[in-house]
């Protein structure tokens, strides 16, 4: 799955999820359901984040399907500034990034510096949960860099 040689020498490890950002979750879910469903839904607004140097919140409604190890993500952008407002609102729809769920988000944000990737959608959740999305010019996708316990996020810092 992984097109980019420059990531494959990076040892990164298996890709676990593909998001797509959507217009009509409804709809894409419906044409999905009968390859990655059942479906589950989520509110996946997330506040306090750092887009592209500025601190944003953004309204999110989210589905996860899975394809074996693979889990789907289909996001409707509602309202705010993130990663997937910027996406639909320059016309696109579609498929949007690869995730990798990793041990230490900011060593690999380093590591993919190396390589030309370039933070712009980041959030420590808390003490142990930490996302980022990256982007390279020349390579079509974002990526997706996901810290997390197993058992899930827990409870956001407050600051």
């Amino acid at each position: 799955m992984t097109q980019d040689p420059q990531l494959q020498q990076l040892d990164l490890p298996p890709i676990d999820q593909i998001g797509f950002v959507v217009k009509d979750l409804d709809a894409w879910v419906q044409q999905f359901d009968p390859v990655f469903g059942p479906f589950t839904f989520l509110d996946g607004s997330v506040n306090g984040a750092e887009f592209r140097g500025r601190n944003e919140d953004v309204k999110l409604k989210i589905a996860f399907g899975r394809s074996g190890d693979v889990e789907i993500e289909l996001i409707q952008w509602l309202d705010g500034a993130s990663p997937h407002s910027e996406f639909v609102q320059s016309g696109r729809e579609g498929m949007h990034h690869l995730r990798y769920r990793v041990a230490d988000t900011d060593a690999w944000i380093r590591q993919l510096a190396t390589v030309g990737y370039t933070p712009y959608w980041y959030k420590r959740w808390n003490a142990d949960t930490v996302f980022a999305y990256l982007e390279n010019p020349e390579f079509p996708l974002y990526l997706e860099l996901l810290q997390m316990p197993e058992a899930g996020a827990g409870a956001p810092t407050v600051d």
